[in-house]
């Protein structure tokens, strides 16, 4: 071969192995790293709120007072609980991009000028948002990232806001507290307290009574909520039509994105291991399986995290129609920030679910994100990370901590994964956790979560 020739082949061989090691350290840098807690913050903002709730309970009515303090007592323990779990995301970036939609929103409606409410994220996969009492306002990781623009984000905001604004959770305690302590409830307890058989069925019915009252009155609150939303939203740069298209998404929210059998094949049949079906076989009897709903489209409606969605379409559509033909078409670009957000959740939520021992919620999110970005580092690392918890928990009899039984309030996909995590071997979890990081070990050997996790497997392998 010409020298020159010769000497031109080995600096492109170079130059390409140089440029290929680059991409792939690039790639495995590049791997979420979750967000560490601001647990300074989080201590502030807890004292702030646990003042503010002390304060509020020296301003509630006298009559009743006990019944009173015993519900607003369950309520903080609640907001408690957020900040004990470290449900709230501190992160900074994320807290000022939304506290900046928070308050275009409140400068563009005077009304809510002045008013004690701050919303924040949090890392909850359960697609949804709430006001949860103390001007609080949380927006789920599980919601925001499954919306597609910053309208359908300022209407999650102003319907929350909606709620607060019109004080639907004080009200809400206020009728409870009234209902319990009419002549007529009291009358049915003391009946009941006398009656020499059934009392449990009997307190049962009035209970379902005045919950189905309740559960009313939430669904007149939610469309209160949403016209009171469309109002605060008219006034903004945001398009109206923000509320109907959210509202879509909401209807259809709960139904399953992965098909879990036969991702389940998919990723975990390996030559040396290969996929057995028993994996996902449907336990029958006392002892196994769950419980089939008969098909009822009320009671399904009832079930998903937004019921009544179609309806609140219904009632809410000639308010945005109307202003949105007299605005005109807003065309509102999603910024840089909203797109990194919605790409960066997901990673929290398996982090925060795993963090805080929930394996099998941690596993269907990582398989679900998985399904979209194959040779994603991270998560690649993290279904060895948990099958190796499994491994551990079953080992020392814990498992029942970290997973979670095959239920009908679980979608069918869900309650699958759940099957097949009951029905594995302590050794099938080290072998599935084994053979299916060994097929990543030549391109992911540099990257750090991807070794501690296959040296464990071999490790537990070998036991």
């Amino acid at each position: 071969m010409n020298p020159l020739l010769s000497r031109f082949v080995r600096l492109f061989c170079i130059l390409f192995l140089t440029v290929a090691s680059i991409n792939r350290v690039a790639a495995q840098s590049s791997s979420f790293t979750p967000t560490a807690e601001d647990n300074n913050l989080l201590k502030k903002l807890f004292e702030r709120y646990e003042a503010s709730y002390k304060e509020s309970l020296s301003t509630l009515p006298s009559t009743n007072k006990t019944d009173f303090e015993r519900i607003y007592k369950e309520r903080w323990e609640n907001i408690k609980e957020k900040f004990d779990r470290k449900e709230i995301y501190t992160n900074s970036s994320a807290q000022k991009w939304l506290d900046a939609l928070v308050e275009e929103i409140i400068q563009a409606n005077p009304i809510l000028k002045g008013q004690s409410f701050q919303c924040y994220f949090s890392r909850s996969g359960i697609p949804n948002a709430s006001f949860i009492g103390e001007g609080i306002i949380l927006i789920n990781m599980g919601l925001f990232y499954r919306l597609n623009d910053e309208n359908q984000a300022a209407f999650v905001i102003s319907h929350e806001i909606a709620h607060f604004m019109l004080k639907h959770s004080d009200n809400a305690i206020r009728r409870y507290v009234t209902a319990i302590n009419s002549k007529e409830v009291q009358q049915e307890l003391r009946a009941i307290k006398g009656s020499e058989y059934r009392k449990r069925g009997q307190l049962e019915k009035l209970v379902k009574g005045l919950t189905f009252s309740s559960l009313r009155h939430s669904r007149d609150r939610e469309n209160e909520a949403d016209s009171f939303a469309v109002e605060l939203l008219r006034n903004t740069r945001f398009d109206v039509t923000g509320a109907l298209t959210t509202l879509a998404l909401l209807d259809t929210i709960d139904t399953d994105r992965l098909n879990t059998a036969a991702c389940l094949e998919k990723l975990f049949n390996a030559k040396g291991y290969p996929f057995q079906k028993r994996w996902i076989a449907k336990e029958e009897g006392l002892l196994g399986g769950h419980a089939k709903l008969k098909e009822d489209s009320e009671l399904e409606d009832s079930l998903k995290t937004h019921p009544d969605c179609s309806l609140r379409i219904k009632a809410i559509d000639p308010m945005v129609n109307r202003y949105a033909l007299a605005s005109g078409s807003k065309k509102t670009a999603n910024s840089p920030v909203f797109e990194e957000l919605k790409n960066i959740f997901p990673y929290e939520i398996i982090a925060y679910t795993y963090t805080s021992d929930k394996y099998t919620r941690s596993l269907y999110f990582t398989l679900e994100l998985l399904e979209q970005k194959p040779s994603d580092p991270y998560l690649i690392a993290q279904v060895g990370k948990l099958f190796n918890g499994f491994f551990a928990a079953q080992k020392s009899h814990t498992l029942g901590k970290f997973v979670d039984l095959p239920s009908p309030d679980y979608r069918p996909g869900y309650n699958l994964l759940l099957q097949f995590i009951q029905n594995l071997y302590k050794e099938d979890y080290a072998s599935i956790s084994y053979h299916f990081l060994k097929q990543y070990q030549t391109q992911l050997s540099n990257y750090e979560p991807f070794k501690t996790a296959y040296q464990n497997s071999i490790q537990i392998a070998q036991q």
